[in-house]
């Protein structure tokens, strides 16, 4: 039996999956197909004559079509660019969204395909993928805030007692508690650590860290590191040792230290004996800043593991723990933040090498340095120095209140911008200032130094103790009358910047 090309054309309509309309240049339709039936309610005989209006009301006389033109022009031509996501309605009365699109029959006198598929299902997945992300960005800004006030809030307490434990230092004699005060020391530093190092990590995951790059000198960090880590290193008979660089690098400067300061925090901590090593490797394009030592090792089949949190290579999930297994993770955190490559190589019983790299960056002009390293502290001064110290928080102002008059300071305790000009004004001289970074009413520590030296004198010496690592504090400029150091302060590190800037 021989098929006509009418009829062939017509079978092939009513197969497609898709519903399908032939509609003329005035909006009429002259053929709907099975699946109309399926989508509309309706039996394709009862659309045929019918108005595209019937089916999409945005495509009536006096409506409008996707693109905001009426249905029908003044020639009683209906324009046919009504595509895009546009309302169906059923015979029943029932409305859904629908997607149409058009496609002209050759010179067919203006007759049109129109394909409309049910998008009911995928505008409920648009709306949800929307409400999710809203949701998302709602829990983000929620520990955004939550981290913003834990890095000062959580830190507070933990800050009050390092000070405490320093004045009883100072006061208490007998053997049983100083030992005591030994252990007391150590819980507050573990735990310290461990606060810093679940902030950095909350920090990381709601990305709240943003990398702010620059071309740097590989040679700063590494005197940084080699002041902060060379007695630790010694305590433990071990040698710390930085090799010379003159390579700059283009990264975060402040990131790139960080994820060093864990790399070479962890090889101490795995060194029994020995040495750690810094040092830096130039390749084309490419620094290359390696940690080595030559500590216990890791096995091969344990390398997968180090990167963990809580993971810790040899020691056992009840066991007694040296540090918390975070450290590596936070570096593998910043290493993807920042876009760079970490390579390890270890042997069991003769040391690990963790290779950094990073891309090359331009060398800059040298510019004035201060010499932040730690100097052997002098004396304290017997005229006792006249210290202001502007603190919000009753129980930080009174511990390092306490702490200072101990050690022979005579201390002014206030707790705002306001009461600190006052005191400025009526009792005059200063010698140092201590001040928190982040006080009540949204004032900061650096408002407090720079309305003080306005009215006592530029060179007024200050040290600002913050809990902040935002963008912020990296960027203070360089001064040097004055001196950033992180909450929890130990005692003995706030009384040796105190020392050294008196001492300048």
């Amino acid at each position: 039996m021989t098929i006509s090309p009418a009829e062939l054309a017509h079978r092939a309509l009513d197969a497609a999956p898709d519903a399908m309309l032939l509609v003329d240049d005035s909006g009429v339709i002259r053929f709907a197909n099975r699946q109309v039936v399926a989508l509309f309610g309706y039996l394709p005989e009862g659309v045929i004559g019918k108005s595209m209006g019937q089916l999409v009301p945005q495509c009536c006389r006096g409506g409008s079509n996707a693109h905001g033109e009426k249905g029908v022009d003044e020639r009683g031509v209906w324009p046919i660019r009504a595509e895009g996501n546009l309302i169906g309605r059923r015979e029943d009365g029932t409305e859904f969204p629908l997607e149409m699109t058009f496609s002209p029959i050759g010179d067919a006198d203006g007759t049109h395909v129109a394909v409309i598929r049910n998008v009911t299902e995928r505008t409920r997945v648009e709306i949800a993928i929307v409400a999710a992300r809203e949701d998302a960005d709602r829990a983000n800004l929620g520990k955004s805030r939550f981290l913003a006030t834990a890095s000062h809030d959580l830190r507070q307490p933990v800050q009050t007692l390092a000070l405490l434990n320093g004045i009883l230092r100072r006061t208490v004699v007998e053997p049983g508690a100083t030992d005591a005060l030994d252990q007391q020391e150590q819980a507050i530093g573990a735990m310290s650590r461990l606060l810093n190092a679940l902030l950095d990590i909350s920090k990381l995951e709601s990305g709240v860290i943003k990398p702010e790059q620059t071309d740097f000198a590989v040679a700063v960090v590494f005197n940084e590191l080699r002041r902060e880590f060379a007695s630790l290193a010694e305590s433990k008979g071990l040698t710390l040792h930085a090799e010379e660089c003159v390579d700059f690098v283009h990264s975060d400067p402040s990131l790139v230290e960080q994820i060093l300061r864990n790399l070479v925090a962890n090889a101490i901590k795995y060194t029994r004996q020995g040495c750690i090593r810094l040092r830096c490797l130039h390749e084309q394009a490419l620094v290359r800043i390696e940690v080595l030592d030559t500590g216990v090792g890791i096995p091969a089949d344990q390398l997968r593991y180090i990167f963990d949190e809580f993971y810790q290579v040899g020691v056992a999930t009840n066991a007694s723990r040296d540090g918390f297994g975070l450290g590596l993770s936070i570096v593998q955190r910043l290493v993807r933040l920042l876009n760079l490559r970490l390579e390890v190589r270890s042997e069991v019983g003769k040391g690990s090498a963790f290779s950094l790299e990073l891309p090359s960056g331009v060398p800059q002009a040298a510019s004035p340095c201060v010499d932040v390293q730690r100097r052997a502290a002098p004396e304290p001064r017997t005229d006792r120095p006249r210290v202001l110290l502007v603190e919000d928080d009753s129980a930080v102002r009174e511990a390092t209140r306490m702490l200072l008059n101990v050690e022979g300071y005579r201390v002014s305790a206030v707790c705002s911008l306001e009461e600190a000009l006052q005191h400025a004004r009526q009792k005059g001289g200063v010698d140092l200032l201590v001040t928190d970074y982040h006080l009540s009413e949204g004032e900061k520590g650096t408002q407090v130094i720079a309305a003080l030296r306005e009215r006592l004198g530029a060179s007024l010496k200050a040290v600002l103790i913050t809990g902040d690592t935002s963008c912020a504090i990296k960027e203070l400029p360089r001064d040097p009358h004055l001196r950033v150091t992180s909450k929890p302060v130990k005692a003995e590190e706030l009384l040796a910047l105190l020392r050294e800037l008196l001492a300048a």
